[in-house]
């Protein structure tokens, strides 16, 4: 941990130190309640003045009637000013198990203050109660019903942590179901329920998300182990299977250099490339997971998902 102190950003480094005088760290506790109840109070802590919208309303993308979906709630957000035409589907971070639109708020404002794009929160049903498949069905009724808003639109799907893992399973389905995906936004993704990259023991202690953090949330959003080698749960499974990723939206993968899912970035980044996808890389120095949300608290972590939104914007634009 002295090694990490030395690396991390002073501010960053700051603020995880109130936070966890606080008792706002660790993210996880022993009863789901008030795991959440803690990680909301913590998001509205640390997402500082809101970005200024154009609008914001809530919205409905109806289940398909398969039987296998239900009616999820969205919140859409339209910028200031002139509108690219650009809608991005944004899911939140919390493991699968915690946050939902309020927690999302301050990161979908960005994104659509940044980009000039609209963008659609989505609030997904939560493990324990809605494992796996749910939150990732959710993810994709919620990408059809903006695909029709509309259709003129390039169309993004991003997230942060586990809403950048429900974003690559996303884009996974999106290539082999429709709609067609112009470009996915994966900021520091969950990817990998076996934890078996070398930067989880690195930073098996965090600061910010632990190893302990990792294992609490797998265990609750997939809880039947078989199902963890399917790669709509672990997107780098795809990259083992013959053609398992040709064809995907092309990507932006931002790392932190001191997260547990850095390597886990890194290599499906790498698996990316490897099928001939395009992939705009970052990785910040001295930054921890979570930093798209502590931009309040450290320059650096705002620079940093500053240069990942430009990295999109460059994309789209090629």
């Amino acid at each position: 941990m002295a090694e990490t102190t030395d690396r991390i950003d002073p501010e960053l480094a700051a603020a995880i130190t109130r936070l966890t005088g606080d008792g706002r760290l660790p993210l996880t506790r022993a009863d789901v309640g008030e795991a959440r109840r803690n990680y909301r109070e913590l998001a509205l802590i640390r997402r500082g003045d809101a970005a200024s919208v154009g609008s914001v309303h809530d919205d409905v993308a109806p289940a398909s009637g398969t039987g296998t979906d239900a009616d999820v709630a969205v919140r859409v957000y339209e910028p200031p000013g002139e509108q690219a035409a650009i809608t991005v589907l944004w899911l939140h971070g919390g493991g699968w198990v915690l946050g939902d639109l309020d927690t999302g708020d301050g990161a979908a404002r960005r994104v659509c203050t940044h980009l000039g794009a609209t963008v659609v929160s989505v609030d997904y049903r939560l493990a324990p109660e809605h494992p796996h498949p749910a939150p990732l069905t959710d993810a994709h009724t919620a990408l059809r019903w903006a695909a029709l808003q509309r259709p003129s639109d390039r169309l993004v799907v991003g997230g942060d942590s586990a809403g950048a893992g429900l974003a690559a399973g996303v884009a996974l389905l999106a290539r082999d179901w429709g709609p067609r995906l112009d470009a996915q936004l994966l900021l520091y993704p969950g990817l990998d329920p076996t934890m078996a990259s070398a930067s989880v023991d690195e930073n098996a202690d965090g600061p910010f998300l632990t190893r302990a953090d990792l294992v609490w949330f797998w265990e609750r959003y997939v809880p039947d182990a078989a199902l963890r080698d399917d790669p709509s749960v672990a997107p780098l499974r795809a990259a083992a299977e013959p053609g398992g990723l040709d064809g995907v939206a092309p990507a932006v993968v931002a790392t932190a250099e001191l997260d547990p899912l850095r390597d886990e970035g890194r290599a499906y980044a790498d698996a990316l490339e490897a099928a001939g996808v395009a992939v705009r890389r970052l990785e910040g120095a001295g930054l921890v997971h979570g930093f798209f949300g502590l931009a309040a608290a450290s320059a650096a972590a705002r620079a940093e998902g500053d240069r990942a939104l430009d990295a999109l914007g460059d994309l789209l634009a090629a």
